[in-house]
């Protein structure tokens, strides 16, 4: 039985190199450059670079470092057949404007750390290497590896880990500390695709208001904060303007129309969100369709607006289309058209982002939304999917950190469900734990991102006996 141990008084001992480290690899512009990718950069210099630093910073203190691909790494310790997984990333969205500090400064002030990164995932990633550094300086014996497993596309499209796998071997169990404590154990189901249409361009259409053009969004998971339809108007344009004047004063949004190259142009402003809760946001692209849905449009502009507004329109729980669906595990399936996009030779399409419960049955979900597609004379194109998943509470990696957790911070260790996606869901056994505590502000992604400093050290402090834990095998 070992000696009881004193973790935050072992953090506390390293925690101005644990700030100094952090640092270095928060000045590091990690951002996505796959432009510029080279074989010995794939996704970029900087990219490059962040992942060097800390198989560089393994290397020095003594771990076990690999370079896979230049894409993907790991940083490993202990012996024994079983392999302890803790999945970190390196890469960062770009800073984005408004910044009050230099986004790649690492500026401490008022028990804070601001880079971009800061919490979203280097300031965790840094916390996790050091509870590593920690159990190997005290030299707790361990009879599993531990190995933390360093993705540089997170933020995109996790060739990383795809990458890795193909040619590391997967962990028994393990943790990504990239989001909430607790503990999260269930993950929703994401799959993006695509609603065309399958009708073209009628001749003889002998209405006033043609629709040349509509577009709203860029990416499947955000909802579309503006949107843009062009139109050919072939009467007076006043009633339109006045109606679309009428129309964003009730709906408090902004918008404007104007008049170029002789056709009609609106255009107006939504609010964004992610697209795990589209609710949250006012999605541009449906309220504007709801709007032209009330005029007398050509066929195939009016198929595509009316389309928009009775496949989606006030419903992003997929009633409509017929897969409407809860459990008790993850909550309730979500739908968010993240872009919409027609012209009017080939008609339009929906680019949907689905997040779906787990126990959800996704081949019947989707025979389901074809057929209802199918009648209104769309199709389903540019099918992706990420499977749900989920850890039961009984299982041993959930005990582990359960009992870490609540013997440091004196609180319960619920067990949360996300919509989200975190590197957790690649481990057959996972959970994201951390790094952001109850009741903190997530500020991941937004300008002037943060972590407060005693939760860098309070997470250090727990992932350091967690890893302990998980690694020192069952004689305890």
């Amino acid at each position: 039985m070992m000696a009881n141990i004193d973790w935050k008084a072992e953090v506390e001992k390293r925690k101005d190199n644990l700030i100094a480290d952090l640092k270095g690899l928060l000045k590091i512009r990690s951002v996505l450059d796959d432009q510029h990718g080279t074989e010995e950069a794939p996704l970029g210099l900087e990219v490059r670079a962040a992942l060097d630093y800390l198989l560089e910073l393994g290397e020095k203190d003594g771990f076990t470092t690999k370079n896979v691909a230049n894409i993907a790494g790991h940083v490993e310790m202990g012996t024994g057949e079983e392999l302890i997984g803790v999945l970190c990333h390196v890469d960062v969205v770009p800073e984005g404007d408004g910044w009050t500090v230099d986004p790649y400064g690492g500026e401490i002030k008022d028990g804070r750390i601001y880079a971009r990164g800061a919490i979203d995932d280097k300031g965790p990633t840094l916390a996790a290497y050091y509870a590593m550094k920690i159990v190997q300086e005290l030299g707790l014996p361990l009879e599993k590896r531990i190995r933390m497993i360093i993705g540089t596309d997170e933020e995109s499209e996790w060739r990383c880990v795809d990458r890795y796998f193909q040619e590391e071997e997967m962990p028994e169990m393990g943790f990504a500390p990239d989001a909430d404590f607790p503990i999260i154990n269930a993950e929703k189901g994401i799959a993006d695709f695509d609603l065309v249409q399958t009708v073209s361009k009628k001749e003889g259409n002998n209405t006033s208001i043609t629709l040349l053009s509509f577009n709203a969004g860029r990416r499947y998971n955000m909802v579309p904060d503006y949107a843009k339809a062009v139109m050919d108007v072939q009467k007076d344009h006043t009633e339109l303007m006045q109606h679309f004047n009428d129309f964003i004063e009730a709906q408090e949004l902004k918008g404007r129309y104007y008049i170029e190259s002789g056709y009609m142009i609106l255009e107006l402003e939504g609010v964004s969100a992610h697209g795990m809760e589209p609710d949250k946001g006012k999605n541009a692209g449906l309220l504007l369709a709801n709007f032209l849905s009330s005029f007398e449009l050509d066929s195939l502009g009016k198929l595509f607006v009316s389309s928009a507004v009775d496949f989606f329109f006030g419903d992003s729980r997929g009633r409509k289309l017929g897969v409407q669906y809860e459990d008790d595990i993850t909550g309730e399936l979500t739908i968010n058209v993240g872009v919409m996009s027609y012209n009017e030779q080939d008609g339009g399409r929906f680019g949907l982002n689905m997040r779906y419960p787990v126990t959800f049955k996704l081949n019947d979900g989707m025979k389901t939304l074809t057929e209802v597609a199918n009648q209104a004379e769309f199709t389903i194109a540019n099918f992706t999917n990420s499977q749900p998943h989920h850890v039961s509470k009984d299982n041993e990696l959930i005990q582990i950190l359960q009992n870490v957790y609540e013997q440091q911070t004196h609180k319960e260790a619920k067990l949360l469900s996300i919509g989200g996606g975190t590197y957790a869901r690649s481990l057959k056994s996972g959970v994201a734990f951390g790094a952001l505590f109850p009741g903190r502000p997530d500020v991941a992604h937004q300008k002037d991102e943060y972590m407060e400093l005693d939760d860098l050290f309070r997470a250090t402090a727990i992932y350091a006996q967690a890893i302990y834990e998980l690694a020192r095998g069952n004689d305890k």
